[in-house]
């Protein structure tokens, strides 16, 4: 066995062999268990994310706000469960699993397990594409986002094989 019995039972369900997860170097994550309202979205949606997260997201945003840029989380937390219902959903659409993995984690490898990451989108972008990268807001993250503990996971030939993601960022402090 090369992850955890959970990993290796949600990778099988999916029919995502393991052995090409650990052929990637994709790091298992465990999945966070306090969790608290960084934001509300869209409907009232909570997005969730550790506490430490939540503080230093509240922190980035009120200091973008300050200097008239938007800033909004598109997603956040995500449990195993539900990043299997991403992938299960992918691949009922055709779509095979070396594209799924080009755009998604499988469940259990996802930062977003940790409530520590948080896709970003801002006014007048479409949520999740690249063309984040020319907004004022990706400009703002490039030269603001690590002081408040923040990086860029997904950048151009990351080591996880990702597309570019602009729009991902992780928390990296460890929050206990």
């Amino acid at each position: 066995m090369l992850f955890s019995q959970k990993a290796e039972a949600l990778l099988g369900q999916l029919g995502i062999p393991s052995t090409l997860v650990a052929a990637r170097g994709l790091r298992e994550f465990q999945e966070a268990n306090v969790l608290e309202v960084a934001e509300f979205g869209n409907a009232g949606r909570q997005h969730l994310l550790v506490p430490a997260a939540a503080k230093a997201w509240r922190n980035l945003k009120g200091s973008a706000i300050e200097a008239g840029v938007s800033l909004f989380i598109v997603s956040s937390f995500r449990s195993f469960e539900r990043q299997a219902e991403i992938i299960k959903r992918k691949l009922s659409a055709f779509q095979s699993v070396s594209e799924v993995l080009s755009v998604s984690a499988p469940p259990c490898f996802s930062e977003h397990h940790t409530g520590r990451a948080v896709d970003i989108g801002t006014i007048g972008c479409p949520p999740l594409e690249a063309e984040f990268e020319d907004s004022v807001a990706f400009r703002w993250l490039q030269h603001h986002a690590e002081s408040f503990s923040f990086i860029m996971s997904y950048p151009e030939g990351n080591e996880g094989g990702y597309q570019y993601e602009p729009w991902h960022w992780y928390y990296h402090i460890d929050p206990t």
